[in-house]
């Protein structure tokens, strides 16, 4: 499965396009409310939001496999920015509050930066705190996989996003304590100087300017390792690339499923771990369920019963697709000692002691498909449908063997109990945030 962890060269430049596009909407609203009269000021903050939702909904709309985290989250801090500041005016105006000249945008001089950057750090802390509970992201990952089914891009967009957070948050922390240092102990209202111009506006300018470089120089290095180590491939050569769909079986009897658990050593960065040898591909984007069938019976050289699990083509290289199989085997495990494949028999019980354990010794596709499947069985266990708990014991936890995949009439397929995971009765605030998005118009959840 090389093909799956070759990294499309176009994608690293779109981590870079996203978080300059961002950058530069900050710095765009800095300059042109600098230009304008001050009282434009949040109505050009509400036009670089605008600008922001404008390609998150883009991305939205082509189904884009890239990371957003970084517009999303500066798109609002330019809404909690452009709307805290017009409410502190209109509280001002109306007499509920005093304020120094410098916050008012009615006044000159007005100084953006004493609200952008401390709001700026707030809002991006509190979406760094939260990246993994994130809509966002909930959709992204059901819609392209965890970052661990999407191979070398998948690592590196995980790694690059959280640094990408946390180089604003802390660049952004960073200028909020020089700007308002300087504010309170050496800023003088009688006239502004060319040293406060420069501390007030052209120090967060250059500093996010510098910042755009910078990841320029980064990701420009990063395409250079991954040309280098032949984990490239480029536009031209995907659309000349053969359609191929992989075909992964889990191979059970009983309780316990058959892995290949001598798969070299973990501390080797070759190594794929703990997986199933029950793997193969076709040349084809289709593939029936007779055919697969047809191949997990040839392989195991024994009689079974095939379910489908879950598949989706890969996101970032679209010729591909993987399809992943359960094959319940008849009879019991000494009946299929010898299967022709190197591995043995691990019971079930041993597999989710290591999944809790001991991830690191299971393959990054093996861990991602257990997640899955756990997910799915112990939530369809513990909630209804409507996302409400049937056990009232707020903290029991169900749990789930082999078997009772077997038996399961689930959909392992489908997101309903995904969404419901991470959007049910244990999270805070749970009927008024449902009854809100159903005003909304929008569904988390399947709801009857």
């Amino acid at each position: 499965m090389k093909d799956l962890s070759k990294v499309n060269s176009a994608q690293i430049f779109e981590i870079w396009k996203n978080i300059s596009v961002g950058l530069l909407t900050i710095i765009a609203v800095l300059v042109v409310s600098k230009f304008l009269p001050f009282y434009f000021a949040p109505i050009v903050g509400l036009v670089g939001a605008a600008f922001l939702f404008s390609m998150l909904y883009r991305n939205k709309q082509r189904l884009g496999a890239g990371c957003m985290l970084v517009p999303y989250s500066l798109f609002y801090c330019i809404i909690v920015y452009s709307f805290l500041s017009i409410l502190v005016n209109v509280f001002y105006i109306w007499g509920w509050t005093q304020l120094p000249d410098e916050f008012i945008f009615f006044n000159d001089p007005y100084i953006p930066t004493l609200w952008m950057n401390p709001i700026t750090f707030l809002t991006m802390l509190v979406i760094y705190l939260r990246r993994k509970r994130l809509q966002l992201c909930i959709d992204c990952r059901l819609q392209n996989g965890t970052h661990a089914n999407r191979g070398t891009f998948g690592s590196i967009m995980n790694t690059e996003s959280r640094l990408q957070l946390r180089n604003i948050l802390v660049l952004s922390g960073i200028l909020s304590i020089v700007i308002w240092v300087y504010y309170l102990i050496a800023y003088r209202d009688i006239n502004t100087n060319a040293k406060d111009r420069y501390i007030f506006f052209w120090i967060t300018v250059i500093a996010y300017g510098l910042d755009i470089l910078y990841f320029a120089y980064r990701y420009y290095n990063l395409y250079l390792d991954l040309k280098e180590n032949d984990e490239l491939i480029t536009p031209e050569e995907i659309d000349n690339l053969q359609e191929k769909t992989y075909l992964r079986y889990y191979v059970i009897c009983g309780n316990e499923i058959f892995l290949n658990v001598n798969d070299g050593d973990v501390s080797n960065p070759a190594h794929r771990g703990i997986d199933t040898p029950f793997i193969t591909h076709v040349n084809s984007l289709s593939v029936t369920t007779p055919e697969a069938l047809e191949i997990i019976r040839k392989m195991t050289d024994a009689p079974g019963t095939l379910r489908f699990f879950y598949g989706r083509r890969a996101p970032d290289i679209g010729k591909i697709k993987v399809l992943r199989f359960f094959y319940f085997l008849d009879g019991t495990v000494q009946d299929h000692e010898h299967l022709p494949v190197e591995g043995g028999w691990v019971d079930f019980d041993e597999v989710k002691k290591l999944y809790n354990l001991r991830p690191d010794l299971l393959s990054s596709m093996t861990m991602s498909d257990i997640s899955r499947l756990a997910t799915i069985m112990v939530t369809e266990k513990t909630f209804k449908e409507n996302g409400v708990r049937k056990n009232k014991l707020k903290h029991y936890q169900p749990t789930f063997d082999l078997i009772d995949v077997k038996e399961s009439p689930l959909n392992f397929h489908e997101d309903k109990w995904l969404r419901i995971a991470v959007f049910n009765s244990d999270r805070p605030f749970f009927r008024l945030r449902r009854w809100w998005h159903r005003m909304r118009g929008k569904k988390l959840e399947p709801v009857k």
